[in-house]
């Protein structure tokens, strides 16, 4: 009967996520549904009106941005550069490494979906030229 229950018990902490597992599964799905993209200046952004993103993937996108946020200003202030350099800096590896169908913002202003078949979205500025 104890192994029963612990089992049981097991399976249940299996079955319910952790907030922490609810608010990434939630970004992740507001990426992999282009409502949340990457930014050319490092941080996340909303493609979608921000106002239709609420609930656990708008907490999760706010804090990471924070963290991020944080970040780039330790960076900046030990390498003598402003923390929007740093940004976009990181914004070029982010870039890189966005998926197929995931959304992203260049510095024109304009939201984008990387398709299928497309390569990474990295500017110009991002390989030195």
């Amino acid at each position: 009967m104890r192994v029963a229950a612990l089992i049981g018990a097991a399976a249940l902490s299996l079955a319910i996520p952790t907030a922490a597992q609810v608010q990434r599964t939630a970004l992740t799905q507001a990426r992999a549904a282009g409502q949340v993209g990457e930014r050319f200046d490092g941080y996340l952004g909303y493609a979608s009106p921000a106002a239709a993103i609420g609930g656990p993937a708008r907490t999760q996108t706010e804090g990471v941005n924070i963290r991020r946020r944080a970040l780039y200003t330790g960076l900046a202030e030990r390498r003598q550069v402003s923390p929007s350099e740093v940004g976009i800096t990181a914004g070029c590896t982010l870039l890189g490494r966005v998926a197929v169908g995931e959304a992203y913002l260049l510095s024109d202003g304009v939201w984008r979906r990387r398709g299928a078949g497309q390569g990474a979205p990295v500017p110009d500025y991002c390989r030195g030229g």
